[in-house]
């Protein structure tokens, strides 16, 4: 793998992280659910607003999970956008379900909410929504929908942890919503996600299905005399060292997405004539959602422009990156039904996006050569 001088994305620590895993350590626990974990739902709890939060092994993990709580049988629909990572529609697609993709808006490249109506059949049994780059998607009329359908609503929030819609935290909106804390992410511990609940009637349950199908968290309780299989499940729990990681993570939540934010209002405010000159579309984020600043893109003319520019900034050994191809175009979205115009939108605009490098620990001095090759950049 190349080495980069500014690569995309850099892991960073920012306080705690080996103290508290030296402290999981030494505990003698380090096996999932301990302090550590508990620590990290209390703090997520607290702060989202959700009933219940699980951590997990990772994102991918946590929708598997939302899936078997679903309880999903083969033949069944989940409407999902054809712009998001493929866990997304593999975790449905895992319980014999089939991704129904939907095209995205022009302006926040989030789920079209005005052509949800048209995609839900008899066999529909949810809508699952991706917040793209942190920025809400237009929440209130995607639930009214769900609603006269009664349907569940899932949020992969996947980036959009400490952002909100309308004033409400995203991860509290539907009925269950996922988490990841993979390297990429604001806050990570390497590897890692959560299940959200916000649907009482769904926690006892999901912890059964995290704990192997068994009711181990009732017997840890005190509700049980012991505990044995009584359902499907699967080993969803992130080790104590990951939990530790994580938890100095989340106590500096603060000071990581207040950088994260002058990184982005950089890049947004010095690069707006180059774009505005050059045809190059950058972020929207509409007034009423508030963003967590977890990437910053641009929308490039064409699929050219974009494949020359992510080369000369690799000539300055600078990596820049493209992001999700359309799922409905992939080779298993095509067993799906998928075709070339179902999803127009997201098939322009996956040719034409670019992310920039963007991490914690980008320097002032760094970015500013990134701007500065981009700004002599001639599309």
């Amino acid at each position: 793998m190349a080495t980069y001088r500014i690569p995309f994305n850099k892991p960073a620590l920012t306080g705690n992280e080996t103290d508290y895993i030296t402290q999981a350590v030494a505990s003698g626990q380090i096996s999932g659910d301990g302090s550590f974990t508990r620590r990290c739902h209390t703090l997520l709890e607290a702060e989202l607003g959700v009933r219940k939060v699980l951590l997990t092994t990772s994102c991918t993990h946590a929708l598997e999970m939302a899936a078997l709580l679903l309880d999903l049988q083969p033949g069944d629909e989940v409407i999902l956008p054809s712009f998001t990572f493929v866990s997304t529609a593999n975790a449905f697609a895992l319980r014999g379900a089939r991704p129904v993709f939907a095209d995205i808006c022009t302006d926040t490249l989030n789920i079209d909410e005005s052509r949800l109506e048209h995609l839900i059949t008899p066999r529909t049994r949810a809508i699952c929504v991706v917040h793209y780059a942190g920025v809400g998607c237009e929440m209130d009329p995607i639930l009214e929908v769900a609603a006269r359908h009664g349907l569940p609503v899932v949020e992969d929030n996947a980036h959009g942890l400490f952002g909100a819609y309308r004033g409400r935290p995203l991860g509290s909106l539907g009925s269950l919503a996922t988490q990841s804390f993979h390297e990429t992410k604001n806050i990570t511990c390497g590897e890692g996600g959560a299940l959200l609940i916000n649907n009482p009637d769904l926690i006892e349950r999901a912890e059964i299905i995290r704990e192997k199908g068994t009711d181990r968290s009732r017997f840890f309780r005190g509700q049980v005399d012991k505990y044995t299989w009584v359902d499907i499940g699967s080993s969803y729990l992130p080790s104590e060292v990951l939990a530790a990681f994580l938890y100095a993570q989340l106590e500096a939540r603060h000071t990581i997405q207040a950088r994260r934010r002058e990184i982005w209002e950089t890049y947004h405010a010095e690069l707006a004539g180059w774009a505005a000159r050059h045809d190059v579309r950058q972020p929207y984020i509409p007034e009423h959602c508030q963003q967590p600043y977890h990437m910053y893109y641009l929308l490039l003319p064409d699929l050219e422009s974009r494949t020359r520019l992510i080369e000369v900034l690799k000539t300055h050994g600078m990596l820049a990156v493209f992001h999700y191809l359309p799922l409905h175009l992939s080779r298993m979205g095509r067993t799906y039904g998928g075709q070339p115009g179902d999803c127009p939108v997201t098939e322009d605009l996956s040719d034409r996006l670019l992310r920039l490098p963007f991490y914690y620990g980008l320097s002032p001095a760094e970015q500013a050569e990134v701007i500065a090759v981009i700004e002599e950049f001639q599309v």
